[in-house]
C-alpha cells in the first residue's frame, strides 16, 4: 500500500474529519469570544474600575526618544501586560463555555444510559412455540 493511499485512508476516517471540523469551529468561536472580550467586556470592566483600557496597560522600562520635530528615534521598551489580561479573560470564557457544553453532553449521556432498554424481541423458536400453544388452546 502506497504512502498516499495510507494518508488518504487516515484523512478520511471519521475522527480526523470530526477533529478538523472542531478546530475550524473552535477558531471561529475564539474570534467571537475575542471580539466580545475586547469590545464589550473590557470597556465595561475598565469603566467600572476607573476608565482603564486593559489593552493599553504596560510597564514602561525605557521611554521613547524623540527628536526636535517630534519624530520617534528610539521606540519605548515596555512590558504590555494588558494583552495578557485580555487573553486570560478570553481563556476563562472559552473554558467556561466548554465546561457547560461538556456538562450538558454528559447529562444527556446519563439520561440515555438510565433509560430502560427495550425488551429483546422474541426469538424465532419462542414465536413458533407461542403459535403452537395458541393453536392447542383453540382446539381444546
Amino acid at each position: 500500500m502506497g504512502m498516499m493511499q495510507e494518508f488518504k485512508e487516515f484523512a478520511m476516517k471519521g475522527n480526523v474529519v470530526d477533529l478538523a471540523v472542531g478546530v475550524i469551529i473552535g477558531g471561529a468561536f475564539g474570534k467571537i469570544v475575542g471580539a466580545m472580550v475586547e469590545k464589550i467586556l473590557n470597556p465595561v470592566i475598565g469603566l467600572a474600575i476607573g476608565g482603564i483600557d486593559f489593552g493599553q496597560l504596560k510597564i514602561v522600562l525605557k521611554n521613547a526618544v524623540t527628536d526636535a520635530t517630534g519624530k520617534v528615534t528610539t521606540p519605548e521598551v515596555a512590558i504590555g501586560y494588558g494583552e495578557l489580561l485580555n487573553t486570560i479573560v478570553q481563556f476563562v470564557i472559552v473554558a467556561f463555555v466548554l465546561f457547560l457544553v461538556i456538562k450538558s453532553m454528559n447529562s444527556m449521556k446519563r439520561k440515555q444510559e438510565e433509560a430502560p432498554a427495550a425488551p429483546p424481541a422474541p426469538t424465532t423458536e419462542e414465536t413458533l412455540l407461542t403459535e403452537i400453544r395458541d393453536l392447542l388452546k383453540q382446539r381444546a
